[in-house]
Formats: C-alpha cells, sequence, structure tokens
C-alpha cells in the first residue's frame, strides 16, 4: 500500500491554477508595473525641471544639441511636409471637382495642415529621427557605465544629458512646425495650381479665408508639447536601458512607439481644450486676421 502511495506521489503534477487566476495575476502585474513606471517617470521629469529653471547647461551643450535636434531635422521635416501637402491635394480634388468647389481645395489643404498635421507631424518625425537617437546614446551610455562615471565625479546626469535635450526640443519644435505647415502648403499649391490647373487668384483668396491666426497659434502651442514628451519619454528610456546591445535596440524603438502614442493623446485632449477656448472667445467663429 505504501509503495502505491509513494508512486502516485511521484508522479508530476498538474497546474490546477485556473485560467481567470493567471489572467488576473498577469493583468495585476501589468498595471503594477505600468504604475511603477508613471511615478518613475514623473520623478524623472521633476529631477529635470528643478534643475533646468535653477542652472542651465552650459552654451556649449545648448548649441550641439540645438543643431542635432533642429538643423539636422530641417531637411526631412521639410521634405515630408512637401509631399503630404500634395498627396492632400490629390486625394481631395475628385470630391471638391465633382460640386465645382475645386478652388476651394486650398482651404482644406491648409486648415488640415496648419492646425493637425503640421504639429504632428514635425513630431513624428522629430521622435523617429531625434528622439529614438537620444535614447539609444543614453543606453550605450548606461550599459558603458559611463552615466555612473559622472555620478561619481560629481556631475549630475540629468543636469548634464537630459536638460540640454529637453531644451533643444521644446525651443526648436514649433520652427520644426512652421517649416512642416509652410512646405505642405506650397506642395499642395504646386499640385493644384501647376499640375491640377486650379485658378491661381482663387486658390489664394480662399485658402487665406480658411486659416485663421487661432489655428496657426494652436498648432504651434500643441508642438510645444509634443516636443516636451519626446524629449522625457526618451531620456528616461535611455537612462533606464536594459544590458546589452538587445537592451540599446529595445530602447530606442520603445522610445519612438511611447512617444507616438503619447503624441496623439496630448494631440486630442488639446484639441479638445482649445476648440472650448476659440469659441467661448469667438461663438460666431471669427478669425483673428
Amino acid at each position: 500500500m505504501s509503495e502505491s502511495a509513494a508512486s502516485i506521489s511521484s508522479l508530476p503534477r498538474r497546474d490546477v491554477t485556473s485560467p481567470l487566476r493567471r489572467w488576473v495575476t498577469e493583468w495585476g502585474s501589468a498595471v503594477v508595473d505600468a504604475i511603477v513606471t508613471i511615478g518613475d517617470l514623473t520623478l524623472f521629469t521633476w529631477r529635470m525641471l528643478r534643475w533646468m529653471f535653477t542652472r542651465l547647461p552650459s552654451r556649449g551643450t545648448l548649441l550641439i544639441n540645438f543643431y542635432q535636434v533642429g538643423a539636422l531635422s530641417l531637411p526631412v521635416v521639410a521634405l515630408t511636409g512637401t509631399f503630404i501637402g500634395m498627396v492632400l491635394a490629390v486625394q481631395s480634388y475628385a470630391q471638391f471637382h465633382a460640386i465645382g468647389l475645386e478652388t476651394r481645395l486650398g482651404v482644406v489643404i491648409n486648415s488640415s495642415l496648419v492646425k493637425e498635421l503640421g504639429p504632428v507631424l514635425a513630431a513624428t518625425m522629430l521622435a523617429g529621427r531625434v528622439g529614438s537617437a537620444m535614447a539609444a546614446v543614453l543606453g550605450t551610455m548606461r550599459v558603458t557605465e559611463q552615466i555612473d562615471a559622472l555620478t561619481t565625479m560629481g556631475a549630475d546626469p540629468i543636469h548634464y544629458l537630459v536638460v540640454p535635450r529637453f531644451l533643444a526640443c521644446i525651443l526648436l519644435i514649433p520652427a520644426l512646425t512652421i517649416m512642416a505647415d509652410f512646405m505642405g502648403i506650397v506642395g499642395g499649391y504646386f499640385y493644384s495650381v501647376i499640375i491640377l490647373g486650379i485658378d491661381h487668384a482663387a486658390y489664394l483668396n480662399h485658402s487665406r479665408e480658411g486659416v485663421a491666426g487661432f489655428d496657426l497659434f494652436s498648432g504651434i502651442f500643441k508642438s510645444i508639447f509634443f516636443g516636451g514628451i519626446i524629449a522625457v519619454v526618451s531620456c528616461y528610456r535611455g537612462f533606464h536601458c536594459e544590458p546589452g546591445a538587445e537592451g540599446v535596440g529595445k530602447a530606442a524603438t520603445t522610445a519612438f512607439v511611447y512617444s507616438f502614442v503619447l503624441i496623439l493623446t496630448v494631440d486630442l485632449f488639446l484639441t479638445i481644450v482649445l476648440n472650448s477656448i476659440y469659441y467661448s472667445l469667438y461663438p460666431s467663429g471669427a478669425s483673428f486676421i
């Protein structure tokens, strides 16, 4: 009897954990990790803001980051904005031509670019070109213990590495947004007037009527938040990079993905707030200009 009991006890036991319990455990762990990450990111942002208002970085450090964020991003933002304007003209012309309103095509192109596509486009290009590079550089410094070396030498890594990148993003992304708007408008005008043959004077008159000064302001205002998101998320992912080359690649990828998702989320809420402010100030939809 004892031998049979021993043989039964030696058999491998099946996992009797219910699927519901496993599901709750996995989601619970994910929620806890998300809360910890949000708290850690908040403390990271607070330390950066405290240094930014306490002592600015040196001019040389700022100029290097300004050049990398602004000047090197200008060609890709301008080229992408031009083609976006042309694509809008191609996609919208058939519908407007069917109802005889092709001269008002510029209203749709310019309004879409200035309000939404310009800021989001510039932020997406910045997140892909600059944000991923920031995460990769800082992640490599974390893996090779260069950030720890800065701390050992008495320099604060947040002040030396994060604050210049944050200032470069929030100060230069409005200029990149304006460039994306301008090149998109030029691209839409070129395709509409030169290729599609829309009347030049009518196109410009309707375009001028359809875009208000508040539209331009709202796009530039939103871009400042987008630049801050890109800098904070990318630097945070770089500082918390996992060991090895795979960790650096993962940090660069997650920096872009998280930045893009947050940009779209913040864009939604800012658009709702700005529209509410605009229609409370101008109930009839009057323009600034």
